[in-house]
């Protein structure tokens, strides 16, 4: 079995690509360098090595745009908190969220939850072990199924993210075309490379590959500036460096502010925050600072400055202290529904479902706590 062929079929769009591949890649010989090197260069990260498929998908839905550093921050403590699909089930998704929160795309959450009851109900709290099955479950797509049945089942499925997808690419001499043919040409090449399946004590061959190639992507073959000296199959590769990508979308920028209003009461303090709307195309059912509009601060001076994104918009954040009850202009100037604020004690702040901007905000003006993540070793205590 070859990796490349003379011609690729009648369909492909031609646009596809640079050279003609005149070349093989050996799927064997290339699975043996890529795992070498993984043995030895490999991450130590909290969810790898574990049994429970239950950990496996919280890890896989986590880290789904979303850096690898945040996500072993919270990955530790959810399962603290949920440490099987039942506890998952049983919780209200407030808790969930406030859980969640740090981690941004809140939706994941909401439908891992969804999942989880759907579990119990229908299927006795347990995953699929195919990917074929799993797909069938409310929030699971291609990428997901296929991560979770090969890693903690050992399905032969090859697992595509962006870092395989651009491993591939680079590999096979091709451009960045955003088309279903390019998409289907990608599957095609990651399924020729899976190991046949191969699942014994300590042995997942198809799950150890599959992290394995994310892993050369998100360590190595980096998308500015590959470090291809150290990569392993560097010999085996039409690129050698970076490979020809489409113009990067073009951060937006915004500014906004919000309010940050405290009070007394005894030797407790509350913050003021504002309920999102359960319609809210952004974080439904998340408490936030209450937004301010620009015109009501201007001339003023905040007591915080800090940037946010949230997708393609880099928001840049000022935060301004309502001092007192003579400065009632600020709080005048919040344009939400009284009914849409709450004073929450700052002691409660943990368990609420706040956004990810508020979370960072509070924190950084030492309202709220910062809890600071235990060791990975400790995640089974």
């Amino acid at each position: 079995m070859v990796f490349t062929s003379k011609s690729e079929s009648a369909d492909e769009d031609p646009t596809l690509r640079i050279s003609s591949p005149d070349g093989k890649l050996d799927p064997a010989l290339f699975r043996r360098k890529l795992m070498n090197w993984y043995k030895s260069h490999a991450r130590e990260l909290p969810w790898r090595g574990v049994t429970d498929p239950y950990r496996t998908w919280v890890s896989e839905v986590m880290l789904q745009q979303t850096r690898v550093g945040a996500v072993v921050e919270h990955y530790g403590n959810f399962l603290r908190k949920f440490p099987t699909i039942l506890a998952l089930a049983l919780a209200r998704e407030a808790e969930v969220l406030a859980t969640w929160s740090g981690l941004g795309y809140y939706r994941r959450a909401r439908m891992m939850h969804k999942t989880a009851q759907f579990l119990i109900r229908e299927r006795g709290g347990v995953l699929p072990s195919t990917a074929l099955e799993l797909r069938t479950l409310p929030g699971i797509g291609e990428y997901t199924s296929a991560a979770i049945a090969s890693i903690a089942f050992g399905e032969s499925i090859a697992v595509v993210d962006g870092n395989v997808e651009r491993v591939l690419l680079r590999l096979t001499g091709r451009p960045e075309v955003k088309s279903a043919a390019a998409r289907a040409f990608v599957q095609r090449k990651a399924s020729a490379l899976v190991p046949k399946r191969r699942v014994g004590e300590g042995i997942n061959a198809a799950g150890d590959h599959n992290q394995a190639m994310m892993e050369l992507g998100a360590t190595i073959c980096l998308p500015r500036n590959p470090l291809c000296l150290h990569c392993p199959v560097y010999s085996m590769c039409k690129t050698q460096g970076e490979h020809i990508t489409p113009p990067r979308v073009v951060q937006l920028s915004r500014p906004a502010a919000y309010l940050l209003s405290l009070r007394k009461r005894g030797t407790a303090t509350e913050v003021l925050l504002e309920l999102r709307s359960d319609e809210a195309s952004l974080m439904p059912g998340m408490y936030e600072l209450p937004p301010l509009p620009l015109d009501a601060v201007q001339g003023r001076e905040p007591l915080l400055r800090l940037r946010h994104s949230i997708t393609n918009t880099n928001y840049y954040v000022q935060v301004f202290s309502a001092h007192g009850l003579e400065d009632s202009g600020l709080r005048r100037a919040v344009p939400a529904s009284s009914t849409d604020l709450y004073w929450v004690l700052t002691s409660r702040l943990g368990s609420l479902p706040l956004t990810g901007l508020a979370r960072k905000a509070l924190q950084r003006l030492d309202v709220m706590a910062v809890n600071l993540p235990r060791l990975p070793a400790s995640i089974g205590d």
